[in-house]
Order: structure tokens, then C-alpha cells, then sequence
């Protein structure tokens, strides 16, 4: 991670190896224009003489003054962030100063996103330290943005894992690390989840030699201001089982417990911020592979919940997991559940890479995430639960089918989820955005940490009422 310290400098004053100065709608920002009047107007010709004009277009010059880099803001200054950051990288200046902006926490944030790279299974590492002197940036918001780029960062690290490494037991692991920042972790092994009757998740997990894992987590700072509990999909390895992915869809699968690594990357979050919220998680954690053991299509489980499903798709398995585990946070007294799972392609289908899908089953909680989201950056689109669709579920040898047919595949998802909790439901879809196979603003490809803001800034804003 960079680091990110507030100066009260100017580019005018102060003297750093490389100055950046930010340039909108073709005008130098105020410190910009006193160090260019200073050059004799020499920033000003260098950009328009090179005709840069879209957001993140950059010009490094020599100068009497030093080294400057030029860059273009647009409207999105985290965004601005993560692409400055990300050429600030690739250069070789140890220290730089940044001229300031209106609102310096969103460029922070963007800083620190962009500035990501998972490399822990390089054999080659090229470590160049980097810091940024963010000029008349409060220490505060610099701090806050650390510490929620540190819960994305978790959750990115994990998705990032490859899948033979990052079993369900290794992430039980990763939520145990948890317990040192206050948050306490209770992982229930094969046994205890068989006790507890969670037939569909131990179905989907029976194809594996890699044992499950049910993992309980929950913050409760002092003088805690309500409770939220958060559901996470771990599907650590989604072959699709006997309803067999192709290759080309299998590729990033080990992206399938990006839900459970946005749970896991909040409460690190919210545990370094230490907000004044109670947070329960629940993640069941297992892959869904073929063998002898596997379960089959046509088969009948009998839920946590007694609802019993005959599976008609084996590649609808993250909905099975997720039954029992939203059953079981409605046992342990959720109020309001927010969960967050990659469960279809039709979300992906309808809304793109870049936008998840939410649908909520009480409106009011439903607008407070989509709400959220767009405070924070991450990209939403409320989606109606058609209450018709239940058709498409109806089985006649069980309680439910676990898909129905093509058509809305993604609303009929979101059903079958609801059907097994009463207290109000988000559901957010993150199949499209919880996995970049292409660099972006943010950072790089691979996880995204899809989420982790998102549930922070509803975190607060419950606190906040």
C-alpha cells in the first residue's frame, strides 16, 4: 500500500521530486495557476500544445521548478485517483506532492484502490515505496480512507487467491485472522453443520475432499447502535458439478466466494474504524465439484429451514448454500439482512460487467443500500422481484425447484432466496463487477473488493439514522 500523509504546502512553496497538478476542463486548479505564473505560463503551453483533454490524460515536464506531471480531473475524483495512482506507480519518484482538491477524501480513496497490485505469488517482486503528500488533505479523511482501503484490499487478496490454496478451511483461516482486530469468529466444521441440519449446503459440498466450513463472525463494539447482518456466498471452486461449466466460464471461478471476501473485507473495515454498529456474518464455505460423492440432479435436500428443494441444476449451487445460511442468521435474531453473493450470468446478461443487481423485499432497506452505493462509487440498479415468477419454482416431488427456466433467471434466484427468510432482504447479485478481466481505474484485474464500501457506508449510515 502507498502511503498518504496531508501537507499544508504548496506546489508554490513547497520542494518535493515531483509536483502533480491537476488540470479540469482545460484549466490549471488555483495551485497550479501560481506555479505556472511562476514558469512564465510554461504549464499551460506544454498542455495545450500536446492537446490532452479526457480524464486521466497526463504530461510529466521538466521544469526550473522540478518535475511536474500535469493530469486531467474529470467528474469522479476517486476514479481520478486510482488512474493517477497507477501512473505514479509505473514512475520512479519516491515522494511526491499533490495539489489539493475540494473534497480530498474521495482522491485518497481512489489513491489507495488504485494503487493495488497482488503479487504474492511472483517470483519477482519490484517494490518501489511511494509517498504522497496530499496538499491541505485533513489527516483524518486520509486515515479513514486507509483503513477502508484495507478492508478492500483484504477482500481483493482473497478473491485473488488461487482456488487450490484458498479452500474453504483457508478461508476460515482468513476470518480467524479477524479475531485480532476484536471481531469474534466461531468456524463450525462438518460435523456441526450436519447437526444442524444444513442439508443443501452440505449437498453442494459432498463432491469435495476439501471439507466445508460455517463461518460465524460478529463485531460488537461498545455502545453499539443496532445490528447488521451480512451474508456472504463461499464458493471457494464452482466447477458447476455434473451440470459441468465449459472451460471459459470456469476460468475465474475461483471468484465464486467473492461475496464471502466483501463480508470478510467489511468487518476488517469496520473493525479499524471502529464503528459504532453490531455486524453479524455468516459465510457457508465450500466448493462444488464432481465425484463419487457429488449430488445429482433430481435430487431432494432438506434445508436448515425444513423446506426441502429437488435440484434441477447443479450449477445453482451458491443458492443452496445461501438458504441455509440466511436461515441461520435469522435464528441468531437478524433484523435485516444484506447479502451479497455471484449467483447468475442473467444478472450479468442484464446489467453488464460494471453494475450489480439489487433486489430487496422491503423497499426502505432497499434504498438504503442502493443509496449507499452510490455514495461510495459502487454501481447498483434496483430490480423488481416479480412475485409471478414464483411459479417457475414450483416443483412436484419438493417444496421448490432451485432454478426455473431461462427467462429471468436472476429474478427467479433472487425468489428462491426469499423464500427462506421472514425479516427484510437485500440481495445483491455481484456476478458482473466482483471480477475485472481487464484493468480499470480502480486497480487492476482480478477482484475488485465489489461491496466492502458499499456495506461501510451503510454501516453508517444505520449509525447515523
Amino acid at each position: 500500500m502507498i502511503t498518504l500523509s496531508a501537507s499544508q504546502a504548496t506546489l508554490l512553496e513547497a520542494e518535493a521530486p515531483l509536483k502533480v497538478a491537476f488540470v479540469q476542463k482545460g484549466a490549471l486548479l488555483p495551485q497550479g495557476e501560481a506555479l505556472d505564473a511562476r514558469l512564465g505560463g510554461l504549464l499551460r503551453r506544454a498542455w495545450e500544445g500536446a492537446g490532452l483533454k479526457e480524464a486521466g490524460d497526463h504530461l510529466l515536464l521538466a521544469t526550473p521548478e522540478g518535475h511536474v506531471l500535469l493530469f486531467a480531473l474529470g467528474e469522479d475524483l476517486r476514479a481520478a485517483g486510482g488512474r493517477l495512482a497507477q501512473v505514479l506507480t509505473r514512475l520512479s519518484f519516491p515522494r511526491v506532492l499533490v495539489e489539493g482538491v475540494g473534497e480530498a477524501y474521495p482522491l485518497a480513496e481512489g489513491l489507495y484502490l488504485g494503487a493495488y497490485r497482488y503479487t504474492r505469488h511472483k517470483t519477482e517482486k519490484e517494490e518501489k515505496p511511494l509517498t504522497l503528500e496530499l496538499s491541505g488533505a485533513q489527516p483524518g479523511d486520509l486515515e479513514r480512507a486507509r483503513k477502508v482501503a484495507e478492508g478492500v484490499y483484504f477482500a481483493r487478496d482473497l478473491v485473488n487467491e488461487p482456488p487450490n490454496l484458498l479452500t474453504p478451511e483457508a478461508l476460515a483461516e482468513a476470518a480467524l485472522s479477524l479475531k485480532g482486530l476484536g471481531v469474534e469468529v466461531e468456524v463450525l466444521d462438518e460435523g456441526a453443520i450436519q447437526a444442524l441440519g444444513m442439508g443443501a449446503f452440505l449437498a453442494v459440498a459432498q463432491g469435495s475432499e476439501n471439507p466445508p466450513r460455517f463461518i460465524h463472525l460478529r463485531y460488537r463494539p461498545e455502545g453499539a447502535k443496532g445490528r447488521l447482518d451480512l451474508v456472504g456466498k463461499g464458493l471457494t471452486f464452482d466447477s458447476g458439478g455434473y451440470s459441468l461449466k465449459p472451460t471459459e466460464s470456469m476460468a475465474t471461478m475461483k471468484s465464486d466466494m467473492a461475496g464471502a471476501a466483501a463480508v470478510l473485507g467489511a468487518f476488517r473495515g469496520a473493525a479499524l474504524l471502529g464503528l459504532p454498529l453490531e455486524l453479524r456474518g455468516y459465510i457457508a464455505a465450500c466448493e462444488n465439484l464432481i465425484s463419487g460423492r457429488a449430488y445429482r440432479v433430481g435430487d431432494v435436500l432438506k434445508t436448515l429451514s425444513g423446506k426441502t428443494v429437488e435440484v434441477m441444476n447443479t450449477d445453482a449451487e451458491g443458492r443452496l448454500t445461501l438458504a441455509d445460511a440466511l436461515a441461520f442468521a435469522e435464528r441468531q435474531g437478524a433484523q435485516r439482512i444484506l447479502e451479497l453473493s455471484t449467483l447468475t450470468g442473467a444478472a450479468v446478461v442484464a446489467l453488464g460487467e460494471e453494475v450489480a443487481a439489487l433486489f430487496a423485499t422491503e423497499a426502505g432497506f432497499g434504498e438504503a443500500v442502493r443509496r449507499a452505493a452510490e455514495e461510495v462509487g459502487e454501481k447498483v440498479w434496483p430490480m423488481p422481484l416479480e412475485k409471478s415468477y414464483r411459479e417457475k419454482l414450483k416443483s412436484a416431488v419438493a417444496d421448490l425447484k432451485n432454478v426455473g427456466d431461462r427467462n429471468g433467471g436472476a429474478i427467479t434466484a433472487a425468489l428462491f432466496l426469499a423464500e427462506f427468510v421472514k425479516v427484510p432482504l437485500v440481495h445483491l447479485d455481484i456476478a458482473g463487477p466482483a471480477f475485472s478481466k481487464k484493468a480499470h481505474a480502480l486497480g487492476p484485474e482480478g477482484g475488485t473488493g465489489f461491496g466492502v464500501r458499499t456495506i461501510l457506508r451503510l454501516a453508517e449510515s444505520l449509525v447515523q439514522g
